[in-house]
């Protein structure tokens, strides 16, 4: 691994309040690992050998049943996955791939779990970003449930605005497909809305979104604290379909 990763991972929240000698002797047990766009890292079902902390690129995690498939989060640097199942000695519940050329640094789950039982710092961080993981899927399992799928994007939308500061014009740098199946919806679905919101102060060329009535866009979905904000202090870093796309 090289030495100018270990700062910033050091800084991530589930690492940051742990003891130095414990800290070192997690990453002594770790290494650092190349990955080509495309490739699938993990399947669904697998034992969870190793938490990812994704340094360089970006990550898909998704599930899939029968024939169907859905995007569960898109992991930026600096970014973990998958806590839990590392955690619980459980199989991974996703599937994750990489979406362009990744670097990840990967974590024995075994030498995760025995730290977490002697450094109580360390295990309220754990339990900390595990929270935050928790109730951000309540709040996203609450969008897909209480909101139609013109809802969804508007809110989606607007939130991604409000990302970078209020601008009105952005790219989406995450394929579309991504972002529909993110929302529950499929691709045909998603462009049937995009078209839709045209009316409603929206407009997209290609991958860039322009908000030109935000009042409008507004009054089809208003954004609400408990579906759309986020926990003060929160402890996740790069998961999410992160602003940026």
């Amino acid at each position: 691994m090289r030495t100018e990763d270990l700062p910033e991972i050091r800084h991530l929240p589930l690492f940051r309040n742990m003891l130095q000698a414990n800290f070192d002797d997690l990453m002594r047990g770790a290494y650092a690992q190349n990955f080509p766009a495309g490739l699938e890292l993990i399947q669904q079902g697998q034992p969870a050998d190793f938490l990812h902390v994704v340094v360089e690129g970006s990550v898909e995690l998704f599930s899939g049943w029968q024939d169907n498939r859905c995007t569960m989060a898109v992991v930026d640097p600096i970014g973990t996955f998958i806590l839990a199942a590392c955690i619980k000695d459980a199989p991974y519940l996703m599937s994750a791939r990489t979406l362009e050329r990744s670097r990840i640094i990967l974590v024995p789950a075994s030498d995760l779990r025995a730290i977490f039982r002697r450094d109580p710092e360390f295990a309220v961080s754990v339990i900390g970003e595990l929270a935050s993981c928790y109730r951000a899927m309540v709040r996203h399992a609450k969008n897909l449930k209480l909101r139609n799928s013109r809802e969804r994007l508007a809110a989606y939308l607007m939130k991604q605005s409000q990302g970078r500061f209020g601008d009105e014009s952005f790219k989406l740098n995450v394929e579309k497909r991504l972002i529909a199946s993110y929302l529950g919806m499929t691709p045909e679905n998603l462009s049937r809305n995009f078209k839709a919101l045209e009316a409603h102060g929206v407009k997209i060329e290609g991958q860039t979104v322009t908000i030109f009535d935000r009042r409008a866009l507004e009054a089809i979905c208003p954004l609400d604290r408990l579906l759309d904000g986020a926990d003060e202090h929160s402890t996740q870093n790069g998961v999410g379909l992160p602003f940026g796309i």
